[in-house]
C-alpha cells in the first residue's frame, strides 16, 4: 500500500505514535488510508451540510475496509463575494485548492482519496488536484438547492439579483424586494439553476469521476447521503483495481463533458475550468473545440436561468444518465470510456430512464445547436465566450459605453445611464487586470431586471456567473491589462456582435486600431504584494483557462 511509507517498519515508530494520538488502532493502521478532502465551512450554503456528507462517506469507507482521515480546503461563495472587491478572490482560490490537495496527498501518502465539494471554483480546483496526485479517487458533490416559492412563483438566486433591477425600474415594491430576499434561497445546496456550481457537478459526473446521480440529487434528499456512503465503499474497489483519475479524464471524456454542458445550457465558466482540468491531464484543449461541439449538439433541456427547468426537475427527469443516454442516440458522446463505477459510460446509462418531457428529443430540441459560442474578431483576436441559451437575437450593433471597472458600470446602471442600444464595456477585469477575473452578475442581473437583457450588450475581459443570461460576451482575450484591443475602445465606438458568423468586432479600421494600441500604456497593478499580486504576475489568458505560468 502507498500509505505503508508513513506507517510500516521500525523507522516509523514515531509516525505510528502520532497516528495513534489521533485514536487510531493497530487494526485501522493495517487498512488502506483514505484521504477525505472536504471543503465544508459555515460560510457557503452549498457547503454547510458537507460535514454530514463526509460522515456518510467515512461510514462507507469503513464498511469496505478502509480507514478514512478527513482534512479541509478553503471555499468561497461567489454569490456573497459578488459585486465588490471580494469577487477578485474566487478564481484565485481554485489554484490554492488544487495546491492544498497536492501538498496534503504528498505529505500523507494516501492510498486513495474521496473529494467532497460544492460550488464554483472548489469543484474544478479539487479535480485539478486529483489529476496532479493521480491516485484512486472519487468525487461526491453537495447537490443542488431546492427552488424557493413565494406566491406560487419559483425563485432562485438569480431572482434575488434580478429583483434589484426590477426595483430600480419601478416594477416591484420595496416590500416585494424583501419577500424575494426571504424566499429565494430556502436552504442548503448549490443555487438551484444550471449555474456554475451545478454545471461543474454535472460535468464531473459526465466525465466519469462521480457515481451516477451525483450531479442532480438535491442536497436535502436522503439519496445524497446514500450516494456518499456508496462512494466511500467504491473508493476501495478503485484502489483494488488501480483505477486513477488520469485513466478516466482524457480528451474523449472531456468532450463528453462539453457535450453535456452545451446540451444543458450550462455556465460559460465551464470553459475556463475544463481548459484548466485538461491542462492538468496533459490534454490539449482549444477554445474552438467548444464551438465545434456546440454546433453539432442540440440544447435539449431548458435549464434555469435562461429557461424554467431547475436542477431538481432535471433529477426527476432522469438526471445526467438520461441526458447522456439521449445524446448517445446520435453518437454525440463516447460510451466506451471507463468511469469510477468500474463500468463504461455505456454500461452506466444502459438502464437510464428518460422520464417526462423535460429532456427533449434530438429531433425536437430547445435549440438545434448547443448553448455556447466562441467568438473571434478584431476585438477578440484570441477569442471570447457567450452563452446563447434563451437568446432571442443573434446580432447586435451599438455604441460603446466604456468603464474601467465593474463598480463604475454598476453606478451607471443606478444612475439610469444604461439605455437600449448601448454596448456596455467593462475592462481591466481579466485574470491579470482584475486580478482574478471577476464575475459580473450584479451588473448583468440589474440589466436583465430592468428589462434590457437583449436591448443592450455587455462585453468584458472578466467573466459571468452561471446565473447570467442575455447578450453578454465575456472572456475577451487578450485582456485589457495585456494590451488587448478592448483596452483601446472609446465611448461611441460601434461594436458588432454576429453570433451566426461567430464574430466580435469594433467598426474602426485597422490603422486606427494600430495607432491606438501604440499609444496604450500599461496600468499600475491594483496590488503590490501578497497573493493577488503574485497571481496577477503568474496567471495566463482566459483563452488558456487562466492557468498559472509554468503549468502548461
Amino acid at each position: 500500500m502507498k500509505s505503508d511509507i508513513i506507517k510500516k517498519g521500525i523507522q516509523r515508530v514515531p509516525h505510528r505514535a502520532l497516528l495513534k494520538a489521533l485514536g487510531l488502532t493497530d487494526e485501522e493502521l493495517e487498512r488502506p488510508i483514505i484521504g477525505i478532502a472536504n471543503s465544508w465551512s459555515e460560510l457557503i450554503p452549498g457547503h454547510f451540510h458537507l460535514d454530514k456528507i463526509a460522515e456518510a462517506v467515512k461510514a462507507g469507507v469503513r464498511m469496505a475496509g478502509g480507514t478514512p482521515l478527513e482534512f479541509n480546503t478553503i471555499g468561497i461563495c461567489d454569490g456573497i463575494a459578488m459585486g465588490h472587491e471580494g469577487m477578485r478572490a474566487p478564481l484565485i482560490s481554485r489554484e490554492i485548492i488544487a495546491d492544498s490537495i497536492e501538498v496534503m496527498a504528498k505529505a500523507y501518502s494516501f492510498d486513495g482519496m474521496v473529494f467532497i465539494c460544492s460550488c464554483d471554483k472548489i469543484e474544478p480546483g479539487m479535480v485539478m488536484g486529483a489529476l496532479r496526485v493521480n491516485i484512486p479517487s472519487i468525487f461526491v458533490t453537495g447537490g443542488p438547492m431546492l427552488c424557493g416559492i413565494w406566491k406560487n412563483k419559483r425563485l432562485s438566486l438569480d431572482s434575488s439579483f434580478e429583483s434589484i433591477g426590477e426595483y430600480l425600474s419601478g416594477k416591484i415594491s420595496e416590500e416585494e424586494l424583501k419577500y424575494i430576499e426571504e424566499y429565494a434561497c430556502p436552504g442548503v445546496g448549490s443555487c438551484a439553476g444550471m449555474y456554475t456550481a451545478n454545471t461543474m457537478a454535472c460535468i464531473i459526473e459526465a466525465m466519469g469521476l462521480a457515481l451516477p446521480g451525483n450531479g442532480t440529487i438535491p442536497a436535502v434528499d436522503a439519496r445524497r447521503l446514500r450516494l456518499a456512503k456508496k462512494s466511500g465503499m467504491k473508493i476501495m474497489e478503485l484502489i483494488n483495481r488501480d483505477i486513477k483519475p488520469r485513466d478516466i479524464v482524457n480528451e474523449l471524456s472531456i468532450r463528453n463533458a462539453i457535450a453535456v454542458d452545451v446540451a444543458l445550457g450550462g455556465s460559460t465558466n465551464a470553459i475556463l475550468h475544463l481548459m484548466a482540468i485538461a491542462n492538468e491531464a496533459d490534454v490539449k484543449l482549444d477554445l474552438k473545440t467548444f464551438d465545434e461541439i456546440s454546433r453539432i449538439t442540440p440544447q435539449i433541456v431548458d435549464m434555469m436561468p435562461a429557461g424554467r427547468v431547475a436542477v431538481e426537475d432535471l433529477d426527476r427527469a432522469g438526471g445526467i444518465p438520461a441526458v447522456m443516454k439521449r445524446l448517445a442516440q446520435r453518437n454525440l458522446i463516447n460510451t466506451e470510456l471507463i468511469t469510477v463505477t468500474g463500468k463504461t459510460v455505456g454500461e452506466n446509462i444502459k438502464d437510464a430512464e428518460i422520464m417526462g418531457d423535460i429532456i427533449k428529443s434530438l429531433d425536437n430540441p430547445i435549440r438545434s445547436t448547443g448553448a455556447l459560442a466562441i467568438l473571434f474578431g478584431n476585438l477578440a483576436p484570441k477569442g471570447a465566450v457567450i452563452k446563447t441559451a434563451g437568446l432571442k437575437r443573434s446580432f447586435f450593433q451599438g455604441e460603446a459605453l466604456v468603464f474601467d471597472c465593474e463598480e463604475d458600470g454598476i453606478r451607471a446602471a443606478y444612475e439610469g445611464k444604461i439605455v437600449p442600444g448601448k454596448a456596455i464595456v467593462i475592462r481591466y477585469e481579466g485574470p491579470k487586470g482584475g486580478p482574478g477575473m471577476r464575475e459580473m452578475l450584479s451588473l448583468t442581473s440589474m440589466i436583465v431586471g430592468m428589462g434590457l437583457g437583449e436591448e443592450v450588450a455587455l462585453l468584458t475581459d472578466g467573466r459571468f456567473s452561471g446565473a447570467t443570461r442575455g447578450m453578454m460576451v465575456g472572456h475577451i482575450s487578450p485582456e485589457a491589462a495585456e494590451g488587448g484591443p478592448i483596452a483601446i475602445l472609446k465611448n461611441g465606438d460601434i461594436i458588432r456582435i454576429d453570433l451566426e458568423n461567430r464574430r466580435l468586432d469594433v467598426l474602426i479600421d485597422e490603422e486606427e486600431i494600430k495607432r491606438r494600441l501604440s499609444e496604450w500604456r500599461e496600468k499600475e497593478p491594483r496590488f503590490k504584494k501578497g497573493v493577488f499580486y503574485r497571481y496577477s504576475k503568474m496567471v495566463t489568458s482566459a483563452s488558456t483557462g487562466a492557468i498559472l505560468e509554468g503549468e502548461h
